[in-house]
Formats: structure tokens, C-alpha cells, sequence
């Protein structure tokens, strides 16, 4: 062999050596990039959305679910009749048929006609045997109780980018998890770029998001929502709140606040009845507040149940301001009983000079107060609490008898109810548990958030309220039968630096059975016509609740009246 030969040999051999090297560089190094490249030219990438959660009550029912719709799209290219196609699908679609004609004469491949469309609309449509129309399944949002719990749940709105989205309640505080994980899905297209309407690859990467299983009660949230519209309507009251919990777990066993709105159609509503007063609104207590401030005061041990009040014989005089009781009566030598009892200011303010600011804050924040509850939905608030140097001796008596001071609704339940949980502060709580695509559930366990008092200063408290319920005004209202703690409140309404005397606030917050408490719960009534004190309209709406809430969970009376 001579060398020419040999030399041929070895550059055929080096050629194809390195054609082998370059055939696995592509299909090994390369090979991910090139078949990226590749599907670019036959395929296009559409986002996909993933199926949102459903949000059910305690026993399974879901009072926010999905619904098939369709999103109608077509392929302008392979349309001949567009004119004719245009006028059907109009009266099918309620869209004008000038503006369908328009985006069935663009020069695409592909326009969208409508979304949100049901099956029974879109199988007529596919009935015509139309060229060019596609569908596409899309998931809307259901409210199958329509405004039931809306200012509870929320509801699901556009994005910016016009992808669905969570707002308010638990639609907002769970929309990450309601929502899943969006996928892609890859339109394919002949040789010339058309796109094969028939054929479309299956989503990648695509998850459903994961669905909430409550703490409310449908029969509870029902009998709330019932309860607190006629009460609206009987005492003239400009609005209304209500919510209950279980005091041992937090749980939110139902919540209501009236006006309300329909979350499926969110958008015939003003913004401002999406907040959710619970949560979002601060006011000044009044008497409601009285409890935790004589808890501080038996607890810290500056009194005891026996002690009596050296105050209370008549009006007391802090500085340039005069203090009276609510109904001008005075009662001399009042025990820390009685002053719940009558709901005395002057013995409040007796107490808080016992206690002595910095105590008395320091109770106060142990009760939650002027922090976030923690609450599981969008929205919560919570007002500054002014630091003990900015306290007046007129701020500090006032305190005592809930003025002077603001909070949330859900902070004073959060607060009160620790009364009814041998002293400890459970936060409140919405979901129960999370259930996974596969199945799986999540429970979410219950959370002490502080013990501001004993257990035996949380007994006290309640026999205290016990008396308060059965020897007050409200022993003609109560559900007989039954040991109940409960406090009264009204509170004017703070606008510009002083009170509205037009403006009020009834309340009455309080639990049952006292010996074994079941549920908590605060009913609030703003600005009544028709009664102006929490225990002539507040507390009959709060005892009809109590009553139905009772006989709902088999409770039997405990005592003979």
C-alpha cells in the first residue's frame, strides 16, 4: 500500500471520526436546545390554568367550586363564510355580530371569540360544524349560597395580566394554594404554520390547586346570617356584624357581617363591601372591654371578687373631667361583682387606679390587644397601642369602661374568649384542613397565642358574667335553663376628636354553657334606630343565636327557673 493510498485512508477515517463526534454533540450536548428549536417551528406554548381549590364547610359541602366553561377561539384562515358564522354565533354569544365579524376577518391563525361560555352554548355551536372554531376548557368560579359567608370568603378576580386571582377573605389570605400551579400546553401547526385545531398536546406541569376544608358550620352560619338580618331590621340599624368561634380550638364556627354582597358577581358591588368589618374595622369597645380589665385587676391581685369599691358612692372627678355611671346611679361599696353587674364607670375607673398603667398594660397585651390575631384571611388590621408614656390620667380611667382605646372585633373574641379556655388565648382560625390533589388531608392544629390569666382568675371571671347575665337587665331575655356569661356594651362613635352623639355601637359578647363552654361569640349593631343599648338590641339577637346554637348541638338546660 503506498503512502497516497494510506493518506486517502486516514482523512476518510479522521471525516468520519469526526462526524461521529459531532452527531453526539448534537444529539448529548446539545440535544435539549435543539429540540426547543425544533418544536418552535411546528408548535406554539400556550399557558394552561390549573383547576382552583374548592373551599368546603365542616361537613364537605363547598360553598365555593368550580364550573366547565369553554373559551370559544378561531383560525380566521380557514373561514370562508365569516359574514354568516358572525350573525349565528351572535345570538349564541349575546355579542354584536359587527365586532365578531371583525376579529373573524384578521389576518391570524388564531383570535379568541368569548370566554366563560357554558357547555349547553358551546354544544350548539359545535352542532353548526363549523371550520376554523375551536374550544378550550377553562374552570370559572361558583358560589353555589351566593352571599352566604361573602365577606368570609372573598372572591376570585383578574389579575393584571388577566389570570385568576384571590381577593379579601380566604380567597386572598389561601390564593397560592387555591390556585395551583399554572402548565404549559403546545399548539401544534403544519408545515406551513397553521395551527391543527384538532390536535393539541396534553398540559405539562400542570397542578390543581388544593382545596380548604372549614371550621364553619353551614347550619351555624345560616342561623348567624338569619339571625343578624331581622335584628338589623327590627332595631333600624344601619349594619351588622356577628361571629362565633369555638373558645378551646379558635376555630371560626361562622362569621357574618350585613350588608353583604355576591361574590359570583363582585363586580355590581362597590369596593367598600368586600372589607370585612371583623377584621378590618376598628372601634372603641365601651363596656365590652370592662372584663379584661377587671380580669387584670383579680389577677394581678390589686382586688379581689369581696373587695369593695371606696368610689362608688357617686361621680369622681379625674382632673378637670367628671365621671358618672351610665344610668346615674350610684351604688357605695360595690364589690368587683356588682360592678360588672351595674356596669359601673366610676368602679372601672376605681380600678384602674389599682392597677396603675404600666400593670394594666402590660394585661392588655397579654390579651392580644393592639396585635395582629393572626386570622387566616386577607385583610386583618390592628391599631397602634399607645406606649405607657403617652398614657393621661383621663386615658387611663377611661380605659377601664372601654374608651379611649380601639380594636378590631376579632380581637376582643380573641380576647374574651380566653374566659372560656381556663385563661388561654386560642387564634381564631378559619381553615380546619387542607386537602392535597392526592387526597391527603392537612390538619391545621389549634394555636395557644398567650395565657393572659389563670385558670382560676378565668373561673372567677366567668361566675362573674354568669351574674352579670342572670341578676342584670338581660334576665328577662336569656334562654332559660341555661348558665350564660355574657357583658353589654355601648359605645360611641370617635369622629374628629369627639363623639358623635348620633353614632352608636351596641354590642354583647359572651359564651355558653359557662361550665363547659361550646362556642364564644360577639353580635355587634351599628348605629340602631330603634334602641340605642347593646342589651336592649344586641344581647336579644345574641341570646336568639345562643338558644338555636344550643338546641342545634343537643344541649340540654341545666338549671330549673
Amino acid at each position: 500500500m503506498n503512502w497516497r493510498y494510506r493518506l486517502i485512508l486516514f482523512f476518510f477515517a479522521a471525516a468520519f471520526f469526526a462526524i461521529i463526534l459531532r452527531l453526539f454533540y448534537w444529539q448529548s450536548v446539545r440535544a435539549e436546545e435543539l429540540r426547543t428549536l425544533a418544536e418552535a417551528q411546528y408548535g406554539k406554548s400556550i399557558q394552561t390554568s390549573a383547576k382552583r381549590g374548592e373551599i368546603k364547610t365542616a361537613d364537605s359541602f363547598p360553598i365555593a367550586a368550580n364550573k366547565l366553561a369553554y373559551r370559544i377561539f378561531a383560525n380566521p384562515k380557514e373561514i370562508r363564510v365569516k359574514e354568516k358564522i358572525a350573525r349565528e354565533l351572535s345570538s349564541l354569544l349575546s355579542i354584536d355580530a359587527g365586532s365578531l365579524s371583525a376579529r373573524l376577518s384578521a389576518d391570524k391563525y388564531w383570535v379568541p371569540l368569548a370566554s366563560r361560555v357554558d357547555s349547553k352554548v358551546k354544544d350548539e355551536i359545535e352542532s353548526l360544524g363549523f371550520a376554523g372554531i375551536g374550544f378550550e376548557e377553562q374552570s370559572i368560579r361558583l358560589y353555589p349560597e351566593a352571599s352566604s359567608a361573602a365577606t368570609l370568603l372573598g372572591f376570585v378576580g383578574k389579575d393584571l395580566n388577566g389570570a385568576d386571582k384571590g381577593y379579601f377573605g380566604i380567597e386572598g389570605y389561601y390564593d397560592r394554594q387555591l390556585r395551583g400551579k399554572e402548565g404549559i400546553a403546545v399548539q401544534i401547526h403544519d408545515a406551513l404554520g397553521r395551527p391543527i385545531l384538532a390536535r393539541m398536546d396534553d398540559s405539562k406541569g400542570e397542578i390543581d390547586g388544593r382545596s380548604l376544608i372549614l371550621h364553619m358550620d353551614r347550619g351555624i352560619q345560616h342561623l348567624l346570617e338569619g339571625e343578624l338580618s331581622k335584628g338589623i331590621d327590627k332595631y333600624g340599624a344601619s349594619s351588622g356584624m356577628a361571629v362565633i368561634m369555638d373558645p378551646k380550638t379558635g376555630g371560626i364556627l361562622g362569621m357574618a357581617a350585613l350588608p353583604s354582597f355576591d361574590p359570583g358577581n363582585y363586580q355590581e358591588y362597590s369596593d367598600d363591601v368586600f372589607k370585612n368589618p371583623i377584621i378590618s374595622d376598628t372601634y372603641e369597645p365601651g363596656s365590652t372591654f370592662k372584663p379584661l380589665v377587671m380580669a387584670a385587676a383579680l389577677d394581678s391581685g390589686v382586688v379581689r371578687s369581696d373587695t369593695r369599691c371606696l368610689a362608688c358612692a357617686g361621680p369622681i372627678e379625674i382632673g378637670e373631667y367628671q365621671i358618672k355611671t351610665w344610668d346615674n346611679q350610684y351604688h357605695a361599696n360595690a364589690t368587683m361583682v356588682d360592678i360588672i353587674q351595674y356596669s359601673d364607670n366610676v368602679g372601672m375607673v376605681f380600678i384602674t387606679q389599682k392597677l396603675g398603667i404600666e400593670r394594666m398594660l402590660a394585661y392588655i397585651k397579654k390579651f392580644g390587644i393592639g396585635e395582629l390575631t393572626g386570622i387566616d384571611l386577607q385583610g386583618e388590621v390592628v391599631p397602634t397601642l399607645k406606649s405607657s408614656d403617652s398614657w393621661y390620667p383621663i386615658d387611663i380611667a377611661t380605659v377601664g369602661f372601654g374608651q379611649g382605646i380601639s380594636l378590631t372585633p376579632i380581637e376582643l373574641l380573641s380576647a374574651f374568649s380566653a374566659f372560656a379556655n381556663e385563661g388561654k388565648r386560642m387564634e381564631p382560625h378559619i381553615v380546619a384542613k387542607i386537602e392535597t390533589v392526592q387526597g391527603e388531608a392537612i390538619v391545621i392544629p389549634p394555636k395557644v397565642s398567650s395565657k393572659p390569666v389563670s385558670t382560676k382568675t378565668a373561673k372567677i371571671m366567668t361566675e362573674i358574667l354568669v351574674n352579670a347575665v342572670n341578676k342584670g337587665v338581660l334576665k328577662w331575655t336569656k334562654p332559660k335553663g341555661y348558665r350564660i356569661a355574657g357583658k353589654t356594651g355601648t359605645a360611641q362613635v370617635a369622629i374628629a376628636g369627639h363623639y358623635d352623639p348620633d353614632k352608636t355601637i351596641a354590642s354583647f359578647i359572651g359564651f355558653a354553657p359557662a361550665d363547659d363552654p361550646k362556642f364564644s361569640m360577639l353580635v355587634i349593631l351599628e348605629n340602631a334606630t330603634k334602641g340605642t343599648f347593646g342589651s336592649v338590641t344586641a344581647a336579644p339577637i345574641f341570646f336568639n343565636i345562643a338558644k338555636q346554637v344550643l338546641t342545634y348541638y343537643s344541649i340540654p338546660p341545666t338549671e330549673s327557673e
